[in-house]
């Protein structure tokens, strides 16, 4: 995702070698063409649902109003049209990773980058965030890459690659 420095050989983003950039232009690269979701949400806790969703659009430029309009937008896809003024303290596991969810696809990124999206969740609201990724994948063309030691979600994936002992079998 371009966040640690590469030590060695080379990683392209969208045609672009990650070491020869500056730390900002590696982030706008990253806000142009990817999303991350994690295993814990990240969200900031004095922001609303809606304000946390549109910060992407936001660092990349966008009108305040634009920007919460299109953030509004997304909720309303991952069904939280009527959670978007409560702060992450206001809402369930499930809903904060929706909203992080939400907030890594607002910028309609080529790929999304999710690590452990569901590790901190019941199965059953597991499969309700799983189900929403897939969701947009297909809704939006997107490329989802998810790291799992869950091997039910991995078997769902289209593709799945397993790391033992540091070799990676395809």
């Amino acid at each position: 995702g371009g966040l640690d420095t590469v030590n060695e050989g080379e990683v392209f983003l969208a045609g672009q070698e990650l070491s020869k950039l500056s730390g900002n232009q590696r982030g706008a690269l990253r806000n142009q063409h990817l999303g991350f979701v994690y295993q814990f949400h990240h969200l900031l806790g004095e922001f609303s649902a809606v304000e946390n969703v549109s910060m992407p659009l936001r660092i990349r430029g966008v009108n305040k109003q634009v920007a919460e309009q299109q953030a509004a937008e997304i909720l309303t896809t991952v069904g939280l049209d009527h959670r978007l003024e409560h702060r992450p303290s206001e809402l369930s596991g499930g809903e904060r990773q929706r909203v992080a969810i939400a907030r890594s696809v607002v910028t309609k990124p080529s790929c999304v980058l999710a690590d452990e999206p569901t590790g901190n969740l019941d199965r059953k609201t597991a499969d309700s965030v799983f189900e929403t990724l897939l969701r947009l994948n297909q809704e939006y063309g997107m490329c989802i890459i998810m790291v799992t030691h869950d091997n039910f979600l991995a078997q769902r994936m289209s593709r799945q690659m397993e790391l033992i002992d540091g070799v990676l079998n395809t």
